[in-house]
């Protein structure tokens, strides 16, 4: 799995955009949380390319204010870890803890 980092609030709109084109994931990683660690674990192990999502990972530890503009930004509560999934520049799916599935993302593609 190729993860895009997200470091700075500008890609925000980077990220809008390239959610018109294709669907955009933004997973929020808490690199001090176990839960967190298991999420991105499970994420990365059934990860396929073929579904057309573009992943960035964001470590809200070392970058708390993107974190914090990402929830603005797309009108979802911050939670840890999380995921966001981005088309046309909105937030259509979130899911956090252990709710967070690959398999569920891939619904929300094909459903949207």
């Amino acid at each position: 799995m190729n993860w895009n980092k997200l470091q700075d609030n500008a890609q925000l709109a980077q990220i809008k955009q390239e959610s018109a084109e294709q669907p955009v994931l933004i997973f929020k990683h808490s690199t001090r949380c176990s839960i967190s660690s298991t999420a991105l674990s499970r994420m990365e192990r059934n990860w396929s390319d073929s579904a057309g999502i573009k992943p960035y990972y964001l470590d809200l530890i070392a970058f708390r204010s993107v974190s914090g503009q990402v929830a603005e930004e797309f009108g979802v509560d911050h939670q840890s870890p999380q995921v966001l999934l981005i088309q046309n520049g909105e937030c259509i799916y979130d899911a956090s803890h252990f709710e967070i599935s690959f398999d569920d993302l891939k619904q929300q593609v094909v459903s949207a």
